[in-house]
């Protein structure tokens, strides 16, 4: 590394592998015999390039055999993406007499009050702390660039105001008026913010080292950053006497013409001008090296190549097509006589998965083939958080612990999301899907036995499925009591879930956010114990609910306690959590961020889709493209040429994958940009460079073997299980579908109700029952009420949720008040019975059935009556064979098997609470039977109707009950069935074969 007169800036091209061969070039130069590299400061950009660099010179010493080295003082620049704060070297205790920083929480709920005060309606509280999130980070972005709040009024400013749209207009006025009021704020306090103290401390220690060079070497290595006030900084480095830049993947090969068409990059040609133009080439991944050399004012010139490589260096040969990849359009258009020694790419393979499932378990196929190479080490690169976890469940499959570096959002662990649910909880008045998995969570154990706490869970959630009930613990409180008669524990174990979570419903409408945190972390003790706060996941949920509540109570933030859920979310999105380091020494899952200066033998890009990789260009949603631009802030599409550049430098790897899949969660995905220009690159040469080894793999431990088609269902039990009982419901399904009455009364399968499921037709059938018969007991009791009180106590016995009773109730009411007026108006029949059981023996087996209502008609026979809520049966349908339950009610009721009622069975009717079909003032209710009577052409005579119901009978226990036939799925396919057991019967496996199956 020769020193020549001028700026000491190098470029370590991406072939070279940056942090070896940064390492391989500072220890010949600094190192000596006794202190080895400790006079040497090093200035990197982040924690994670620390760790990194430190990693190269362990490997360094093992390569050369040394028996140890005293490394040098690594000084972190801190990057604000990663929420780093700078470290001593550049931050010393004092602040070299530079205001304290504000606190980031404290910031949040100062910024949400001013923009509350400054907004004609401001919005509630989440979204109002969601604005002034986003109102933070344009903030922070300008005064990353050294951009004051009175730049917002300057002239260059102010002059294409009139040219911007209203919205952008008003949005421009209101971030001016919050940013007058926050520098007042921020007077009163004696605090700055934290981007501008970085600005203030960076321009510090550039007047001191300039003012007085160190005696000691410093190097800025891997520092791309191209905020104003650090570019200066590097620039006094780039010009101690024993300074130097070292910039990563710096393309000294590019064409002058190439160079000049990436645009102004911040070098605005007259003065007044703006330093960006609209056709900057921003999504290029050198535009932002331009950026932070003209900053510099370093021109390209100057910079010198880096001639240590590292020791995972690729061939040189690939520098050339990696260089070719990124050309912007016009020379882009130099590819066409591009020769083929100049696209090599040897050892960058491409792989296409179908979908991001399979895509993992191929990531992990080739992580898990490169280990099988002694020190052989692998590095998954990809922005997916998603992916990259799928990828670390595949790896432990083969005991391979790979730790995702880049992180997990708070949200996301398992003691944040306890924490959300307790929201979740609150916010819905404890609906029964997060309160059910509140309690369910694997952290919840309510001071018991994890496994007795789940036995209670899972009784009470049987209990509490069906249909939507009203809010608060009282449905769980209705079911507990139930169970505790027959189950003790269940009340223990409801009087916990009562203890922790009663508190939270005591909350006011409108709570202090201090003191909805307080409530939410006493109920999450009570629930969880210590346990919450054990791991690192719930360490860090400590410390956010501790900062958060400390400053949201200085700053007596208040919010509606429906909106919790939400506030929470957000801001436990900005947190990640990093597992701690123990993972496989060999494998890295890493983000963009922390992959850079990062290098391996073998490098996986997975992710690689438009909006994933690179991620969709963001218009900041408060200041317009133009006023960017005139301020001299990069537009949006700037991070598109940063995540290209950390591909080019992973593509410098001795071994590259390029992984994408064809569709994701939401469909078809588009490729990536960037993969899409290497696949053109390679042109012919495509298919040699395709990866299909591994997808054919991860595709075979998928596949099942094939199998022979499933053959409809057609089980015999034996004589003993098919000794059952007939219920008056059932005959239908043990003639049309015998399997579903196989399933239901021989194995004694029943579907499972869902929890808060939508009211469906049993429900509303169940209540109209429940109200019907309360009534008619009343009334024969000579107790006569109203049937629309009785109605309303029904309603609130079972709990009805608030939008069922607006919906349903009102066409309730009207049918249950006609029913009220008809049989009020009977003079010649009288109710004798309500919900009547009877039951009877048929051929020897017992038959059983339950009649709605039984009247007595005024020639002395019974009217069986059934209530219906929707449509009841036809007489088509009597006619053929089905819907005979009345009918069976009826034999019954021919052989007295009703207690107390005695008398021929004369009446078949349905009463259906439906929309009338004739004039009717309640609009709803009407009766139909279903047989051939008044001017019905077709169906059954009311005379033949019991011998054909008798037969039927017959015919089924002849066949099933007493017989041997099997209990054929579907036997009927005119059988309006039911679909609760069509995947038990495997229906889609057989019934498209279903034709031939017969043939057969």
């Amino acid at each position: 590394m020769a020193d020549r007169p001028g700026p000491k800036v190098y470029s370590i091209a991406a072939h070279r592998g940056f942090a070896d061969a940064l390492v391989a070039g500072l220890v010949p130069r600094y190192a000596d015999g006794d202190l080895g590299l400790a006079r040497l400061t090093l200035l990197l950009p982040s924690s994670r390039a620390r760790r990194t660099v430190s990693e190269a010179f362990i490997r360094h010493v093992g390569e050369t055999g040394r028996q140890g080295l005293l490394m040098p003082r690594m000084a972190i620049v801190g990057d604000l993406d990663l929420d780093e704060t700078l470290g001593p070297l550049l931050d010393p205790l004092g602040g070299a007499d530079v205001p304290p920083a504000i606190d980031p929480q404290r910031r949040l709920f100062a910024l949400a009050q001013v923009l509350g005060k400054s907004m004609d309606d401001p919005p509630g509280g989440a979204t109002l702390l969601r604005l002034a999130r986003e109102t933070a980070a344009t903030m922070d972005r300008l005064l990353a660039e050294g951009i004051s709040p009175s730049d917002l009024v300057d002239d260059k400013v102010t002059g294409i105001y009139p040219d911007l749209s209203s919205h952008w207009q008003d949005s421009l006025k209101l971030f001016a008026e919050v940013q007058a009021r926050w520098l007042a704020q921020l007077d009163e306090w004696g605090a700055i913010d934290t981007a501008t103290r970085r600005n203030r401390l960076f321009e510090h220690a550039a007047r001191e080292w300039k003012a007085n060079p160190p005696l000691t070497p410093i190097v800025a290595a891997g520092v791309t950053s191209a905020a104003p006030a650090l570019a200066d900084l590097l620039r006094v480095v780039a010009d101690l006497p024993q300074g130097a830049v070292i910039l990563p993947d710096f393309d000294l090969t590019m064409p002058d013409v190439v160079w000049d068409e990436l645009g102004r990059a911040g070098a605005a040609p007259e003065p007044g001008e703006s330093p960006f133009a609209r056709d900057d080439a921003v999504t290029h991944p050198q535009y932002h090296l331009k950026l932070l050399l003209n900053r510099m004012s370093v021109r390209r010139e100057e910079v010198q190549s880096w001639h240590r490589r590292g020791m995972t260096a690729a061939p040189p040969e690939r520098s050339h097509a990696i260089g070719s990849l990124f050309l912007p359009p016009e020379a882009s258009k130099a590819w066409v006589d591009l020769p083929a020694d100049k696209r090599r790419m040897a050892g960058v393979r491409v792989m296409q998965a179908a979908n991001p499932e399979e895509e993992a378990q191929a990531i992990a196929l080739l992580v898990r083939e490169a280990l099988e190479q002694p020190e052989r080490r692998v590095a998954v690169v990809t922005p997916d958080r998603a992916l990259a976890r799928r990828v670390v469940h595949h790896l432990s499959r083969w005991n391979v612990t790979a730790d995702d570096s880049a992180g997990r959002p708070l949200s996301q662990t398992a003691a944040g999301r306890f924490l959300l649910l307790l929201a979740e909880v609150l916010t819905e008045d404890a609906a029964p899907v997060p309160l059910m998995a509140l309690l369910g969570h694997p952290l919840a154990t309510g001071s018991m036995e994890r496994g007795t706490w789940l036995r209670q869970l899972r009784r009470v959630e049987r209990a509490l499925r069906g249909p939507r009930r009203e809010g608060g613990l009282t449905p769980v409180a209705s079911c507990a009591r139930d169970l505790a008669e027959r189950h003790p524990k269940v009340g223990e174990w409801f009087a916990s879930v009562e203890a922790a979570l009663s508190p939270l419903f005591q909350l006011p409408e409108e709570v202090g956010l201090a003191e909805l945190l307080d409530a939410l972390a006493n109920a999450g003790e009570a629930l969880c114990g210590e346990g919450l706060w054990a791991r690192e996941d719930g360490r860090a949920l400590a410390g956010f609910v501790e900062d958060m509540r400390l400053h949201a109570r200085d700053a007596g933030f208040a919010l509606d306690r429906r909106e919790a859920a939400v506030a929470l979310r957000d801001a436990m999105e900005q947190v990640a959590v990093r597992p701690p380091y123990g993972g496989h020494a060999r494998v890295q899952v890493l983000g963009l961020l922390e992959s850079r200066m990062n290098r391996a033998d073998l490098v996986i890009c997975a992710g690689l889709n438009e909006g994933v990789w690179p991620v969709r260009g963001s218009v900041d949603s408060l200041l317009a493209p133009p006023v960017l631009r005139a301020l001299g802030v990069p537009g949006g599409d700037f991070r598109i040429g940063l995540s290209a550049h950390d591909l080019a430098g992973a593509l410098g790897a001795p071994e590259v994958v390029l992984s994408r899949s064809a569709r994701d969660e939401g469909g078809p995905a588009i490729p990536s940009r960037f993969l899409l220009r290497v696949q053109a690159l390679l042109g012919d040469m495509l298919d040699r460079h395709s990866e299909t080894r591994a997808i054919d793999l991860a595709r075979a431990m998928a596949r099942a073997s094939p199998v022979e088609a499933h053959p409809r269902p057609r089980p015999v039990p034996s004589t003993e299980q098919r000794k059952v009982d007939i219920s008056a419901t059932a005959l239908d399904r043990l003639l049309g579908d015998p399997y579903q009455f196989y399933a239901q009364k021989i194995l004694g399968l029943s579907e499972l109700d869902t929890l808060d499921a939508d009211p469906d037709a049993l429900w509303q059938g169940n209540v109209a029952h429940k109200v019907l018969e309360r009534w008619h007991e009343e009334r024969i009791a000579g107790r006569p009420a109203s049937i629309v009180a009785i109605m309303e106590d029904v309603l609130d016995a079972e709990n009805a949720d608030p939008l069922v009773r607006g919906l349903w109730r009102p066409r309730l009411e009207a049918a249950l008040r006609w029913v009220e007026e008809t049989v009020e108006r009977y003079e010649d029949r009288e109710v004798l019975a309500v919900e009547q059981r009877g039951a009877m023996q048929f051929e020897g087996v017992p038959v059983h059935g339950r009649a709605d209502r039984i009247d007595r008609l005024e020639d002395g026979t019974l009217a069986i009556v059934d209530y219906k809520t929707g449509q009841p049966p036809s007489a088509a349908m009597v006619e053929q064979g089905f819907a005979l339950q009345l009918g069976i009610l009826g034999l019954i009721a021919e052989r007295g098997g009703f207690e107390r009622l005695r008398g021929d069975p004369g009446g078949y009717e349905y009463w259906s609470l439906g929309k009338a079909k004739a004039d009717n003032p309640h609009g709803f209710g009407y009766v139909e039977v279903p047989l051939k009577v008044g001017r019905k052409t077709s169906g059954v005579l009311p005379e033949d109707f019991l011998p054909l119901t008798a037969a039927k009978l017959g015919e089924a226990i002849g066949r099933y009950i007493k017989g041997s036939d099997p209990f054929t799925a579907r036997e009927n396919p005119n059988f309006p069935a039911y679909d609760t057991y069509d995947q038990l019967m495997r229906l889609d496996e057989w019934i498209a074969l279903q034709d031939g199956d017969e043939a057969t």
